[in-house]
């Protein structure tokens, strides 16, 4: 797993030892295996989970991790957006995006690109014609983080968050490298920016250590193993590969502590973890979700059928 890497992990900024109050661990469940796009293999990282626990989220897919043969890749072909942002991490391969407003580029190892569709776009994600010739190997996230209501209508637009801009730190004992994408962790900022609230980051945690992170109680918080295997939690509740540790927070528990608050994820003794933590403010509103919009009401996901098929969400680029 290339994304970023650094030569002295000692040289990055440390996040302090925290012994603030750890949050539980609710709940350990497996992500479903299945397929998406033109046949891309993909676990649903969120799918097991009832979605009081995930607002603001709506779906985490991990791409792969596949090691294509020549003429293997595979892409989305082009397909409508709104009510919500998406988010694609690349951590190893190559995606090439595109969409009816002008937007997309191309992101690679340890790149992201963060899409609001806001009010609705038209969007393609393929890998590019040397990777499709060549095969090779394929891993990231898709994530969805929906909008409030008031922001479902916004301009559609593009960060693109290369993987020089990603703030990098090193837990306190220099035992995992994280890499914040978006949000604070402990007073350090990752450079995306999202309407609603949220923490988005992939730490590495060598074999035996031990990431503990403080953490907005106003959050929740997720931990996602992309590999490995150890525990999430003080209580140490086992996790591997493929699985998502849900922890206590707001929304989910009653009552809110006063002391600081802590997340903590261990790798096992004799292999490393890689992780994706990710924790937001939940908006609280109806969720009205079909295919690939998201809105608040069932007259809205009419609303941006109608649009789609009146081409009001743009069109196909003749260039494309």
């Amino acid at each position: 797993m290339p994304a970023v890497t650094v030569d002295n992990i000692l040289a990055l900024p440390r996040i302090p030892e925290n012994r603030g109050v750890g949050r539980k661990v609710l709940a350990v469940e497996t992500a479903p295996s299945g397929f998406e796009g033109e046949g891309f293999p993909v676990r649903r990282a969120l799918a097991a989970i009832k979605p009081e626990y995930l607002d603001p989220f709506i779906m985490m897919d991990q791409m792969g991790e596949v090691d294509y043969a020549p003429g293997e890749p595979k892409g989305t072909p082009w397909h409508p957006h709104r009510g919500f942002e998406t988010v694609t991490y690349i951590i190893d391969g190559t995606f090439v995006h595109q969409d009816s407003h002008g937007g997309g580029g191309v992101i690679t190892d340890g790149d992201t690109q963060w899409m609001t569709a806001g009010s609705g776009l038209l969007h393609i994600e393929a890998p590019p014609e040397w990777l499709v010739q060549q095969g090779g190997l394929f891993h990231g996230i898709q994530l969805w983080v929906n909008l409030p209501s008031k922001d479902k209508m916004l301009a559609p637009k593009y960060q693109d968050i290369g993987r020089a801009k990603v703030s990098l730190l090193s837990s306190h004992d220099g035992g995992a490298l994280v890499r914040l994408i978006a949000g604070d962790v402990a007073g350090h900022a990752g450079p995306g920016a999202t309407h609603t609230p949220i923490t988005l980051l992939h730490a590495s945690l060598s074999p035996g250590a031990q990431l503990t992170m403080p953490w907005r109680k106003d959050f929740n918080a997720l931990v996602y193993v992309l590999s490995g295997k150890g525990s999430a939690g003080a209580e140490k509740a086992p996790v591997g590969t493929g699985q998502l540790a849900v922890f206590e927070g707001f929304g989910n528990r009653p009552g809110l502590s006063t002391d600081a608050e802590t997340i903590t994820v261990s790798a096992g003794p004799r292999e490393g973890m890689e992780v994706v933590v990710l924790g937001g403010e939940p908006i609280g509103e109806p969720v009205a979700h079909y295919g690939p919009f998201v809105m608040n009401t069932h007259a809205e996901l009419v609303q941006a059928f109608d649009d789609y098929k009146a081409g009001r969400l743009g069109v196909i680029p003749a260039e494309a």
